[in-house]
């Protein structure tokens, strides 16, 4: 761009400027991605991009840990349930088409599923609601994950088992619904589900990295799955890529993601309108809305509308996220499935927005008396009551719960909190001396004043290593939804499907609690003192989680 004299000291600035902020927000991602990976341990490929171009990109961690090989940016990772993006569009790439309506029943394309009378259509598929038992919920998925089976064969696997509800009636997360998908694509294309995706979407878009995934072909960059137990890491459980199919089958790496995330930004594949009924939600039978759509599902950003995708496969989590009206895009893939990618690139896409979650190099010292002056008890919008308390010359919450638990909040400022996970409070007093506290996260949750007395709060025991480890295992709360029990040292963890790790304290020898929200596990023994299952205490209901590995 030329320019003239007049202008040149006013343009050196402005990109000098430009040039420190840009330096700043590198900082930033530099700073939230190393809180979260180590250079000795399974680590993450990152890439933030803003109007279609890459601003950030980063490997950390080991993608071999036996070799002592250095993550790169290049390595190649199973995308798990990100998966379901590329199968979603297909769908309605044949939509579009002609070839297929989304109000179609199943069988006309698989005449001899068995519905049970039940009207099950594409569209139910799609957005989980139709009622088909998740085929990863049956049995113990490691027992057959060795396997390699057709696709009609792993249908076989599923296709008897009795419905959980009726079409349209719930969400349940369903991998069954994207394998059925997944045949639909072979039915109407004449072609395989991988041969379909490579030649219309990989080929096209030069995502020269990505390919359906094959543990027996030699794949340049692939990186080793991990998983941890109470021992530290170990090699993830190995997985037959017959298994997961279009629910979770493909690899790729962050660069081609970004091609991919480009090609629905600028329907490439799919008309605007085919794209917003997929990243929009959707509706059950009593108009009930429902946050998933079409392989994407809505969410809200500090204030910023957008969508996203998770996944999570043996040695595997993986996450992006799109915010539609800045137009940026982050997508992270990590080769443990003991990682909670999904808060790394939220705080990314946060910082990349201009709305950073604070972090614990923000916090300042204030004195006592100016952190007594917010003490007392607010109610807040949602209905939750939060008391905010002294203790041992610390500032703490405790929000009123089945587990009263307690967190330490840390000063940004005379009126400004944190918590240690970035969500916020700001302290205001009105003229009439009245206080009033704001809960920040993803949005603002407004806190009056209350004259309230403050519940005892709850009080975990610490517990040796050798009780913990008895309750080490994967249990089995619904189907295709687990948590995973670890020990470290005297510390016991819960890890759901596709969620982060979250530690849990002792309140007697067998029951615990959760700080990060309110819940109580009870961990269950057979008659030969074996742990069988947990009790699940959670919003005043109770759910039995089956021990299955």
């Amino acid at each position: 761009m030329k320019t003239n004299y007049s202008i040149a000291l006013l343009l050196f600035s402005f990109v000098f400027s430009t040039t420190i902020s840009a330096q700043d927000l590198t900082q930033q991602f530099d700073d939230i991605v190393s809180q979260s990976y180590k250079s000795d341990m399974p680590g993450a490929t990152i890439l933030v991009a803003k109007n279609g171009k890459t601003i950030y990109r980063k490997a950390v961690g080991k993608s071999s840990l036996e070799l002592d090989v250095d993550m790169i940016p290049e390595n190649v990772f199973m995308l798990a349930s990100i998966t379901k993006q590329f199968t979603a569009v297909a769908i309605l790439m044949l939509e579009e088409q002609g070839k297929l309506s989304l109000d179609d029943p199943i069988t006309k394309y698989i005449p001899d599923y068995p519905t049970l009378g039940k009207n099950i259509t594409v569209h139910h598929l799609l957005n989980h609601t139709s009622g088909i038992k998740s085929y990863t919920g049956i049995g113990n998925l490691v027992e057959v994950a060795r396997n390699d089976m057709t696709l009609d064969e792993l249908i076989d696997y599923f296709k008897n088992e009795p419905m959980d509800f009726d079409p349209g009636e719930e969400f349940r997360y369903n991998n069954s619904g994207y394998i059925l998908l997944g045949k639909i694509i072979e039915v109407i294309s004449g072609d395989t589900y991988e041969n379909f995706i490579e030649k219309n979407i990989f080929n096209r878009l030069g995502m020269k990295s990505s390919s359906y995934g094959n543990t027996r072909e030699l794949v340049k960059n692939r990186v080793e799955g991990y998983e941890k137990n109470e021992n530290g890491y170990v090699n993830a459980h190995f997985l037959s890529m017959t298994l997961p199919h279009a629910a979770g089958s493909l690899t790729s790496t962050t660069d081609d993601m970004l091609k991919w995330q480009n090609a629905l930004t600028n329907n490439t594949f799919i008309k605007a309108t085919s794209l917003d009924k997929a990243i929009n939600g959707s509706s059950l039978n009593n108009s009930e809305h429902i946050g998933y759509g079409y392989g994407l599902g809505e969410m809200t950003l500090k204030g910023s509308k957008g969508y996203t995708h998770s996944g999570g496969i043996f040695g595997t989590s993986t996450n992006g996220i799109y915010l539609i009206e800045e137009d940026v895009y982050v997508i992270g893939l990590s080769n443990c499935s003991c990682n909670d990618i999904g808060a790394v690139t939220r705080n990314l896409a946060a910082a990349a927005i201009g709305k950073p979650f604070p972090t614990m190099k923000e916090v300042v010292k204030i004195s006592e008396d100016k952190m007594k002056q917010w003490v007392g008890a607010y109610e807040f919008e949602d209905g939750a009551i939060r008391h905010i308390f002294m203790e041992d010359g610390k500032l703490n919450s405790m929000r009123e719960s089945e587990t009263n638990t307690v967190f330490e909040i840390f000063p940004l400022s005379e009126n400004r909190f944190m918590f240690e996970d970035g969500i916020e409070y700001k302290f205001s007093k009105s003229t009439d001396g009245k206080r009033q506290a704001i809960f920040i996260t993803d949005t603002e949750n407004v806190g009056n004043e209350v004259d309230k007395s403050m519940p005892k709060a709850r009080k975990e025991l610490t517990l040796s290593n050798d009780v913990l480890k008895h309750y080490v295992g994967k249990y089995e709360l619904s189907p295709n939804f687990h948590v995973e029990v670890t020990v470290e040292g005297n510390q016991i963890f819960g890890q759901a499907t596709s969620q982060g790790k979250f530690e849990v304290f002792a309140e007697d020898e067998s029951t615990f609690f959760a700080k990060v929200t309110p819940l109580k596990v009870k961990f269950n023994k057979n008659a030969t003192g074996e742990v069988e299952s947990f009790t699940l205490y959670q919003g005043g209901q109770e759910t039995i989680a089956k021990k299955v590995e």
